[in-house]
């Protein structure tokens, strides 16, 4: 392992109780969402195609809790639950995925370019490893103005080969931008295996370009939590970029037509469910002594119910314009 690397452990930096309860229900709201839109896309209610990202809501909500309003963010095409962690409304979420005016991005994203300016979201696009440079450009606009913020660009292992992966780090390390890489690897680039792509650690690259980098257990939103926290801290202060590498693992397949049975098998994924980030965290904080089992059950039910009002309220929203199809889409250059 390269003396760059640090197997972050949880135990420091740790939130205080009340926020561990706030990041618990944003986990649950995440996973009730992406669990009722498998069944809408089932039901024909959502078109096109839908990407999930079941099973890495530690690494959403861990990095995220630790970001202001006004802080950025980009995600990849399994971006939905990076756009609920940063506070992006539930119901204009839900409006979003069935088409519909009210939706974030007034039912022109769907599913793959999802993004609210509102909370600092500022792009999730499906083209790989496209976000971290866009990422780099919105830190290097934050340091020129002096506001303090720091930009998160999230993105999936398969981009670590990516030429833009290499440019957006090399460039932040070198300004000095205040960037938290976060490499959500959950060890498939759509069917193909990291071991088949990339023989180092993710993290290890850090060092080719004087930053620290961290590999953590992204089932483990305690560990997820207090790396950010870190890497955040030292962003705001002037002290630059830094890599984390999440390790985690989707349960779905790579879209909703992927028949992931053929390149991985059930006892691969029933051995990562024995780890789900949710159910990690509902045992620790049981431990702890700050949620009862009633409690757990009651928050669920909870997430359940602001799902099942959002996509009530997105039923009765009126759909998309198509005279509005290409408004708010370019931007108007003044010369």
């Amino acid at each position: 392992m390269n003396e760059s690397v640090v197997i972050q452990k949880a135990g420091d930096n740790q939130p205080d109780v009340s926020t561990m309860l706030e990041m618990f229900r944003r986990m649950l709201l995440i996973r009730a969402m992406e669990t009722k839109l498998k069944e809408l896309f089932s039901l024909g209610e959502i078109g096109g195609t839908l990407h999930l990202g079941i099973g890495q809501e530690a690494v959403q909500v861990g990095v995220c809790t630790n970001l202001r309003n006004d802080d950025y963010i980009t995600a990849t095409h399994r971006g939905h639950g990076e756009c609920l962690a940063k506070g992006a409304d539930v119901n204009a979420m839900m409006a979003e995925f069935l088409g519909k005016r009210t939706g974030v991005c007034k039912g022109k994203a769907g599913d793959m370019h999802i993004a609210d300016f509102r909370v600092g979201d500022i792009a999730a696009t499906p083209i790989v490893g496209s976000g971290l440079p866009l990422a780099v450009g919105a830190a290097l606009s934050a340091k020129m103005r002096g506001t303090g913020q720091v930009a998160v660009p999230f993105f999936g292992d398969g981009a670590n080969n990516q030429g833009t992966f290499h440019e957006a780090l090399n460039l932040a390390s070198i300004w000095k931008l205040p960037v938290i890489f976060v490499c959500e690897n959950n060890m498939y680039a759509e069917s193909t295996r990291i071991t088949e792509t990339t023989l180092v650690k993710i993290a290890d690259r850090a060092a080719s370009y004087a930053m620290p980098g961290v590999q953590v257990d992204g089932m483990d939103v305690l560990q997820v939590y207090s790396a950010a926290k870190s890497a955040v801290q030292k962003a705001r202060s002037g002290g630059g970029p830094t890599l984390i590498e999440a390790l985690t693992y989707r349960y779905e397949g790579h879209e909703s037509g992927d028949p992931a049975q053929t390149y991985r098998s059930d006892e691969e994924v029933q051995a990562w469910k024995k780890r789900d980030p949710i159910l990690l965290f509902r045992n620790s904080l049981q431990s702890m002594g700050v949620l009862s089992e009633k409690q757990a059950e009651e928050l669920e039910r909870e997430a359940e119910r602001k799902v099942e009002n959002a996509l009530n309220l997105a039923r009765q929203a009126p759909a998309g314009d198509a005279v509005e199809a290409v408004s708010d889409v370019f931007a108007t250059i003044h010369y």
